[in-house]
């Protein structure tokens, strides 16, 4: 009967396949394992969820600011600035690791929560930097927003007061920004004003070398025609010198001619020829000759009298106009009433060319008064406030998941249970059919 009954058992007991019906059933008659961990977990949780550190988030949006806000700088000529740009710029001031830093440096009071023992200011700044402060840009794949934006966000624990951070925070980088802006402005505009008056200067300069050289050009004008009047004076004296002599030299051999033929007074050779014949005849003569009558036909009391008149004459001046006129050409190159006027005058800088539009940029350039204290670099939207609630931890959240994986290892406790009693229950039979085998190979029996 047993050896009958042994392939029943074996079949029996032996299987591969499980039988869901008997394992829910298992697990049903392991309910209280169930709840008692679910439980069990779920106050785990909940423990955890109402004693665990909790940590609030502020946030701060800012958007582009209008126009007119910018309008005195962009008018300026000297700094141009759109609202986008603006935005752009307290954006990489909001990002900057520097700007992060000295605002931290300049607040210690309210990070004090944020410094560990033995950590220095830097290394604290380290980790408030990396896991407190986030930045956040609109999606430039997404272009169904309306205006562009920068969202900054705040994580802090319950000690820390997040709105009065990061509202300083956002203050401070605009100030900053507009601090460095002004300073841009002022160093655009000194650059600016120092290119102009080297312009100035260069017109200036180029006016003094023009006026230099024109003074120059009359000086040296005037010592030529002065050397070219000298000369000619000279060569007139000495032609009036020279014809002077000649003139002694004809005065001379006229006289020797008249005193050989005996004319004292003024004749003609018609009246010679009449004094020769007789008569006393009174006749009146009109001589037409269109030869010149000898010198010597003047007499020897002419010709001896202007000899004499000639030798004594000291100067020839007086015989030619040309020397007066040469004398009063000398007179007037004395002095040059041009180079006068150009080395007395007194404002200079009137008389230079094409620098009109520089000294109106000028003045236009010292006139700038922009109130960069006043310049309204962004709009902030939304500015950081108190949180209603922590987002940190979510309680309804944590106790869900508690009580779901508590669930979950009740259940998986009941499975493990259910195949481990499973087994033993299977031990006994599964040794018994060993011996019976053993048995039948031993004695060597036939089945029946």
């Amino acid at each position: 009967m047993i050896l009958n009954k042994t392939p029943q058992l074996r079949s029996q007991v032996v299987s591969d396949e499980i039988d869901l019906f008997e394992l829910f059933h298992s697990i049903w008659r392991q309910k209280k394992l169930i709840v008692g961990c679910t439980v069990l977990v779920g106050l785990l949780g909940g423990g955890y969820a109402f004693l665990a550190p909790k940590e609030y988030q502020v946030s701060s949006v800012l958007r582009p600011a209008a126009i007119n806000e910018l309008d005195a700088l962009n008018r300026s000529e000297v700094y141009e600035l759109p609202p986008a740009d603006a935005l752009a710029k307290v954006g990489s001031a909001l990002d900057s690791y520097e700007t992060r830093l000295g605002f931290f440096k300049a607040n210690e009071a309210l990070f004090q929560a944020f410094q560990r023992p033995g950590q220095t200011l830097e290394q604290s700044f380290e980790e408030f930097n990396r896991n407190s402060i986030k930045l956040i840009l609109p999606d430039p794949k997404k272009t169904d927003s309306l205006s562009s934006y920068i969202r900054l966000e705040l994580q802090y624990p319950k000690d820390i007061d997040g709105v009065a951070i990061l509202n300083g925070f956002v203050n401070y980088a605009v100030a900053s920004e507009r601090n460095q802006i002004g300073a841009d402005l002022k160093v655009i505009v000194n650059n600016r004003l120092n290119e102009l008056k080297g312009k100035i200067n260069a017109a200036r300069a180029n006016y003094d070398t023009n006026k230099e050289s024109k003074i120059a050009k009359l000086l040296e004008g005037d010592k030529l025609k002065r050397a070219q009047l000298e000369d000619e004076l000279g060569a007139l004296r000495l032609q009036m010198k020279m014809e002077r002599t000649n003139r002694l030299a004809e005065l001379a051999e006229a006289s020797s001619i008249a005193k050989s033929m005996g004319i004292k007074a003024p004749t003609t050779p018609s009246s010679m020829a009449d004094s020769s014949r007789s008569g006393s005849s009174q006749v009146m003569r009109t001589e037409v000759n269109n030869q010149d009558i000898p010198l010597y036909f003047m007499g020897t009391e002419a010709l001896e009298a202007e000899r004499t008149a000639l030798q004594k004459r000291t100067s020839d001046d007086f015989t030619n106009p040309r020397v007066a006129e040469i004398g009063k050409e000398l007179q007037l190159l004395v002095t040059n009433r041009e180079v006068e006027v150009l080395k007395k005058r007194g404002n200079e800088d009137i008389f230079l060319k094409d620098v009109e539009p520089l000294r109106a940029e000028v003045a236009r350039l010292h006139g700038l008064n922009i109130n960069m204290s006043e310049l309204k670099l962004v709009t902030i939207d939304r500015r950081a406030q108190e949180p209603l609630s922590p987002i940190k931890p979510k309680k309804a959240l944590v106790i869900a998941l508690s009580l779901i994986i508590g669930l979950i290892l009740g259940v998986m406790a009941a499975l493990t249970r259910h195949f481990i009693l499973a087994r033993r229950e299977t031990a006994p039979y599964s040794s018994l059919e060993g011996n019976a085998v053993s048995r039948e190979r031993k004695d060597d029996e036939p089945r029946v």
